[in-house]
């Protein structure tokens, strides 16, 4: 099991994002370096990637809801895991 998270960003020490959307839905196949996930900070936009290759397994957090740097936003199952 292959955790998604929300990585360091900022040099300014902005850590926290909000959640916009997310591009797959659990049980859905993903590849690395898809992008699966969209996040709001107070400067801008941007989208997260898939870290590996496999099945989203489990969203923990849904659109709308404010996220810090680290957290553990979803978990992929990946494949031959």
């Amino acid at each position: 099991m292959t955790a998604i998270v929300l990585p360091e960003f900022a040099e300014d020490g902005d850590e926290r994002a909000k959640v916009l959307q997310w591009y797959a839905r659990e049980g859905e196949e993903i590849a690395e370096g898809q992008e699966i996930l969209e996040l709001l900070t107070d400067k801008a936009a941007f989208t997260l990637p898939a870290p590996c290759s496999g099945r989203l397994r489990r969203i923990l957090v849904v659109a709308g809801a404010e996220v810090a740097v680290n957290q553990v936003l979803g978990e992929i199952e990946e494949h031959g895991g």
